[in-house]
């Protein structure tokens, strides 16, 4: 006896479409569906069925129709005197689930192994904990002498380049918390141990957007780094390129420090975040 599944199947595979017209249309329908979605995203406050009928240039029967249909499933409502048209909570609740489903490790990966063809040295990528900075992602470069870390581990906030990323990018009274916390404990004749030195080092960050460490935490060894943030624009990580010293001179480090920014401000394009303003 044949199963239902396997005399089905292949019917709903191989099947043309009865009314292809009807199927066009219904793409149809739904692009202009998101584009009405699009445009009361992009606005402050709600729009009347006018204005968003000339936005998405739709008459003002068919704009209608579709919002209709998007107010029963939840994605946008009508409310106040002037009945105007808002972005519902289904709308909310799907781009909440984006966000908290985004894997920024996965989707960070392209832009790092970008970032080593460009520099040609080894990046990695890092993530806040307490604090410290933990490595959790890295690309290496493919010169025979080149900066490799264990993921996993940790490097202080105030003596590594994606640690002084992520620093420059908190609040001054978090900052501030951790200074009293942790201090600034040297660990290489160039880390720096003065809070006056730190807070400069932490404004220079601010303003030009990428960290710089001169051999702070390992003898022979430099880094850049920026950082990426979420849709608050609080850090979620910072992206670095490290290589040894003979190779990373003052001035590629002055090339480098605007393209891993870059790369750190398309990441942050990528998960959905916002950039800060500036400082």
């Amino acid at each position: 006896m044949t199963t239902p599944h396997r005399v089905t199947a292949p019917a709903r595979r191989g099947r043309t479409p009865s009314n292809p017209g009807a199927e066009t249309a219904q793409v149809q329908s739904l692009t202009r569906g998101l584009s009405i979605l699009q445009c009361l995203a992009s606005t402050e406050g709600g729009l009347t069925l006018t204005d968003i009928a000339q936005r998405v240039q739709l008459p003002p029967s068919t704009a209608h129709r579709l919002l209709s249909t998007l107010e029963k499933t939840g994605y946008v409502y009508q409310a106040g005197d002037l009945a105007l048209w808002y972005v519902g909570i289904e709308a909310f609740t799907v781009g909440s689930s984006f966000l908290s489903n985004r894997d920024f490790v996965a989707q960070s990966h392209a832009y790092m192994r970008r970032l080593m063809e460009q520099a040609g040295e080894t990046t990695n990528l890092a993530i806040l904990d307490g604090t410290e900075a933990v490595f959790i992602d890295q690309v290496q470069c493919r010169e025979t002498m080149r900066t490799i870390v264990k993921l996993g581990s940790r490097v202080p906030l105030h003596a590594s380049g994606v640690g002084k990323a992520i620093f420059a990018s908190l609040p001054d009274d978090q900052i501030d918390a951790m200074l009293k916390i942790r201090g600034l404990p040297r660990i290489t004749e160039n880390t720096i141990t003065s809070p006056e030195t730190m807070w400069a080092s932490i404004r220079v960050i601010r303003q030009r957007g990428w960290s710089f460490d001169d051999e702070e935490h390992l003898p022979g060894t430099r880094c850049v780094a920026a950082p990426f943030y979420d849709e608050h624009a609080e850090p979620l990580g910072a992206i670095s390129v490290a290589g040894p010293t003979s190779r990373l001179p003052d001035e590629r480090i002055k090339q480098l420090g605007p393209r891993v920014s870059h790369i750190a401000e398309e990441i942050t394009h990528r998960l959905g975040g916002r950039w800060p303003h500036p400082h």
